[in-house]
C-alpha cells in the first residue's frame, strides 16, 4: 500500500484517556491493541474519556491489521453512548469519522460521507482550543489528501494540526503531522524537505518507543534516501515487521525483496 495511503491511516495519536493503566501506552506500541482495550474495559464502563480511548485502540488495531471492525464499531457506540458534554462528544465523532475513514481507505466499505460528516460534527461540537482539535485537524488532512485528493487542503489541515499538538505537548501527533506534510513534500518534489520530515517523525517514535510505528517510518524514510542507506533502512523495517509478528500487514506491499525468503 502506498505510504500515503496509510499516511496513513496510521491512526495517530494520543486518545483522551484520563485515569487509566500506565501499561496502556506500553502495550499500544508494542501493537498489543486487544492487550491494552483489556486493561482499559473496567474504566470504560463509567468513563466517557476511557471508553473513547478504548475505541480509538481498537480502531488503530484495524488500522494496522485489517481486522476486528465489528469490536471497534461495538466500542465506539459505547464511548458515543457515554459521552456527555460538547467536548466528549465531538471526541467520539472524531473517532467516529476515523473509522469511517479507514473502512473507505482499505476498501471495506465505502464510508466517505460518512467521515466528512462525523469529523463536520466533531468541529461544530470541540472548543476552539480543545485538546481534541489537533487530532481532529489531522484527520481531516487524511480524508482531504487520500479520499479528497486534495493536496492543499490536506497541507494546511497538517500545518494547523502540527502547531496544535506542539501547542498541546502531544509528541506522538506531531510524529504522524511531520509524516504526512513530509509525504506532500515528497509529492511535490521536494526531497531535502520530505527527508527532514520523515527523519523527525522517525526520531520521535524511536524516542517514544511506539515501535509498531517506526518500520513505517523507516520505509518513509528509505524512499527519499539514495541508496546503499535505503537498503539498510528497508532491511531494519524488514527485521521490525517480522519481529512484531507482521504489523502493519499493509507495509508487506511496499517490503516484497526485503520480505523474500532468499533476503536474509
Amino acid at each position: 500500500m502506498a505510504d500515503t495511503a496509510m499516511s496513513d491511516a496510521e491512526v495517530g495519536p494520543n486518545a483522551p484517556g484520563g485515569d487509566t493503566p500506565p501499561d496502556v501506552t506500553r502495550l499500544r506500541g508494542r501493537g498489543c491493541w486487544t492487550e491494552a482495550a483489556l486493561l482499559l474495559a473496567p474504566y470504560a464502563e463509567r468513563s466517557p474519556a476511557a471508553a473513547t480511548r478504548r475505541a480509538a485502540l481498537l480502531i488503530e488495531c484495524c488500522m494496522f491489521t485489517l481486522d476486528g471492525w465489528a469490536e471497534a464499531e461495538d466500542a465506539l457506540r459505547t464511548a458515543e453512548a457515554l459521552a456527555r458534554t460538547d467536548d466528549e462528544r465531538g471526541e467520539a465523532a472524531c473517532e467516529r469519522g476515523n473509522l469511517a475513514y479507514l473502512a473507505t481507505l482499505f476498501g471495506l466499505r465505502d464510508r466517505a460521507d460518512e467521515a466528512r460528516a462525523a469529523l463536520m460534527r466533531s468541529a461544530a461540537l470541540l472548543a476552539p482550543g480543545a485538546a481534541g482539535r489537533p487530532l481532529l485537524d489531522f484527520r481531516r488532512g487524511l480524508v482531504a489528501e487520500n479520499l479528497g485528493d486534495d493536496p492543499a487542503a490536506a497541507r494546511a489541515a497538517y500545518r494547523r494540526a502540527h502547531a496544535g499538538a506542539v501547542a498541546h505537548d502531544d509528541v506522538l501527533l506531531t510524529s504522524y503531522t511531520w509524516r504526512h506534510l513530509a509525504g506532500l513534500a515528497a509529492r511535490d518534489g521536494d526531497v531535502a524537505e520530505a527527508r527532514h520530515g520523515f527523519t523527525e517523525s522517525l526520531r520521535i517514535r524511536v524516542e517514544l518507543g511506539y515501535a509498531v510505528g517506526v518500520a513505517p517510518a523507516l520505509t518513509a524514510l528509505a524512499g527519499v534516501t539514495p541508496d546503499p542507506e535505503a537498503g539498510r533502512l528497508r532491511a531494519e523495517a524488514a527485521r521490525l515487521f517480522r519481529t512484531l509478528g507482521g504489523v502493519p500487514v499493509w507495509l508487506a506491499e511496499e517490503l516484497p525483496g526485503e520480505l523474500a525468503p532468499d533476503a536474509g
